[in-house]
């Protein structure tokens, strides 16, 4: 079962409830009052009976207690490894973390159940927020912007771009903005994020990362890396061999906005033996403008399993090329297993009732021998190619529509390339 947020009016009762028992809760020291059992904590900048600090609200707090925290900036890096609640003051409760490695930090087992909410984090050297190894967290309603300030470009000397502190395989993004490392049944809801390296990363390099959902967030303008990724990494290495990966699965992305970020719309990737993402959902989704595919799917060597992903229901468009699988021109979803780097095919997978327009190829499948089939889709780009297999496998792509009633190669229509099926196909849009 995935974790789910109760409906924002339930929320905003609960809210109004607490307030009203703290109007009648007696004090009991700098900050804290009872309210219905749960012990609840005041932040603000200026005191006034609170505590000045968040940080030392939650070294004080115990286990289940709720933090409110004032509008105001807090200079400071937030490090929670008990449950607690924080909530702030609609995203006017701002973390600037300035030098520090992260704005929000959750740690461990014993902080599963933590609740963030209400928060601007911004100006961390590494992630925004940072949640590893827990679970039954949720993340709601944030800004997160112009985190991984340690990032590095490219240079002469160092052809490939750094992040001084990020774990290895986040070298290149410095984890992102939001990250969930080995972390399961979280959610991570209506969040704004942008202006980071990169937008919402999921990964396992301590333990698997399942059952999480990721819904009606903006990832926007985070120009260097995907909007919203799920790479399996090693989880270490024995000498210079990556060890294999714990596991990315059964995660749903749903009803997000992912536009105008620098890789991926959603990229789901296994780099090294050993790694896995698999049975994954990507659902109603909205992917544009977006500087590789609007949805990547990758997988680069031998003994991955990047089987029994779902693309259904996204509107995607205006994406670019992905220079990795050869693909230059605008396209809406690559489906990609190396076959250079011995990669097996991808298998399972359900790509259906998503709309694609814009794009110079609507989906693109390479460049291992693959079987997919892709059912009841709208690919509206007329003259453009529906439909890429460059591989020696078979596309079933029977009932979908190809921008017009006469089907692939008729005035009007998309077309295909490769060996692909496509009749019978539909005459009228899904």
């Amino acid at each position: 079962m995935q974790p789910c947020l109760p409906p924002v009016p339930r929320l905003a009762r609960v809210f109004a409830g607490v307030a009203a028992a703290l109007l009648c809760a007696a004090s009991m020291g700098s900050g804290v009052v009872f309210a219905h059992g749960q012990t609840v904590l005041c932040v603000n900048p200026h005191g006034n009976g609170c505590y000045q600090s968040i940080q030392q609200a939650v070294d004080q707090a115990p286990a289940g207690a709720r933090i409110n925290v004032a509008a105001g900036t807090y200079a400071e890096h937030v490090t929670i490894t008990k449950s607690l609640t924080l909530h702030g003051a609609g995203t006017n409760s701002i973390i600037d973390a300035t030098g520090e490695g992260n704005g929000i930090y959750v740690l461990g087992d014993a902080a599963s159940g933590t609740a963030i909410s209400g928060f601007t984090v911004e100006h961390a050297n590494l992630e925004g927020i940072l949640i590893q190894n827990t679970a039954y967290v949720v993340v709601s309603d944030n800004v997160v912007r112009e985190n991984d300030q340690a990032w590095q470009p490219p240079t002469e000397d160092n052809p490939e771009p750094s992040c001084p502190g990020a774990m290895p395989f986040e070298q290149i993004d410095c984890g992102e903005g939001l990250h969930l490392l080995g972390v399961s049944y979280s959610t991570v809801a209506r969040n704004v994020v942008e202006n980071n390296v990169g937008g919402i990363l999921l990964t396992d390099e301590t333990r698997s990362t399942h059952d999480n959902l990721i819904t009606r967030n903006v990832v926007r303008d985070n120009k260097v890396d995907c909007g919203i990724t799920l790479p399996s990494h090693p989880a270490g290495f024995d000498g210079d061999v990556p060890l294999p990966g714990y596991g990315i699965y059964h995660n749903t992305v749903s009803y997000n906005l992912s536009t105008g970020n620098g890789g991926a719309g959603v990229g789901i990737f296994t780099p090294t033996p050993g790694t896995k993402a698999y049975d994954n959902l990507v659902l109603d989704n909205v992917l544009t403008n977006n500087g590789l595919p609007g949805v990547a799917l990758h997988s680069h060597t031998f003994g991955q399993n990047l089987n029994g992903n779902q693309i259904i229901g996204n509107f995607i468009s205006g994406n670019a090329g992905d220079s990795d699988a050869g693909v230059s021109g605008p396209t809406g979803i690559i489906i990609f297993s190396d076959a250079q780097g011995d990669a097996a095919p991808i298998t399972g997978m359900t790509i259906k009732d998503n709309t694609v327009t814009g794009e110079a190829i609507d989906v693109w499948v390479g460049s291992t021998a693959m079987n997919l089939a892709l059912h009841h889709n709208n690919l509206l780009d007329n003259g453009a190619i529906g439909v890429q297999n460059t591989g020696d496998g078979m596309v079933d792509a029977t009932q979908n529509y190809w921008s017009c009633s006469g089907g692939p190669g008729a005035p009007g229509c998309s077309t295909v390339e490769g060996n692909v099926s496509f009749t019978p196909w539909l005459t009228h849009r899904v």
